[in-house]
């Protein structure tokens, strides 16, 4: 049976300057740091025998695929199946306001970190980001394929092809920015993942989705 990879890669850090959670809401597109992680990427999967690319719909993740798609040749198809989990305190300053966790109007939509209940269900999320997986494994079979996309997604699709619950401590997520979370299939078994991060010399002074920096 032939082998082939599919490449889940975060997209590069997103100019915020309110520092919101902005999850599905549109506009919202790379810094000029996030621009630079996105050339990373790209030279890092430059050598790769890419069939196809294809990116959530949301601006920050079309950005980052251009760069991964350009030496290839490839057009970037978007896919529905890759957009940013759903979240309760979408357009909010997380841990501010009128997204605070302290504040008793909100604890109804903290009740159940399970599924979670401040969101769209984990294993909806897992569902969805599967189904592209295995349809671009089809599609590139013999080859390899990128996927850009958001980190909780990728996060949880590692979960499960590790064997681990899904329900998880967000502040543990191997899933830095530009990073790349490699399935490898024989045939259509996943044999292994491997994770890597060619922007990482980047991070330094970088702010994640909710406003934190990363190091």
């Amino acid at each position: 049976m032939t082998t082939t990879t599919v490449h889940l890669v975060r997209h590069g850090e997103v100019h915020n300057p309110e520092r919101i959670l902005y999850g599905r809401m549109p506009g919202y597109r790379l810094s000029d740091r996030g621009e630079q992680m996105a050339e990373a990427v790209g030279e890092h999967l430059a050598g790769a025998d890419l069939a196809l690319v294809r990116s959530s719909p949301l601006l920050r993740a079309q950005q980052t695929a251009a760069p991964i798609a350009a030496p290839h040749g490839l057009e970037i198809v978007s896919d529905e199946r890759l957009i940013e989990s759903g979240n309760h305190f979408e357009g909010r300053r997380m841990g501010h306001g009128d997204a605070k966790l302290g504040d008793p109007r909100n604890w109804r939509w903290f009740l159940n970190p399970f599924r979670p209940s401040w969101g769209e269900p984990y294993r909806e999320q897992l569902t969805r980001v599967i189904a592209a997986v295995h349809d671009a494994r089809a599609q590139a079979e013999g080859r390899e394929a990128a996927l850009v996309l958001h980190q909780l997604p990728i996060w949880l699709v590692r979960r499960s092809a590790e064997g681990r619950p899904l329900v998880h401590d967000p502040r543990r997520r191997q899933c830095g920015l530009c990073s790349v979370t490699s399935l490898r299939f024989v045939g259509p078994h996943l044999t292994g993942v491997e994770y890597a991060e060619p922007a990482a010399a980047l991070y330094d002074g970088a702010v994640d989705a909710t406003g934190g920096k990363l190091t």
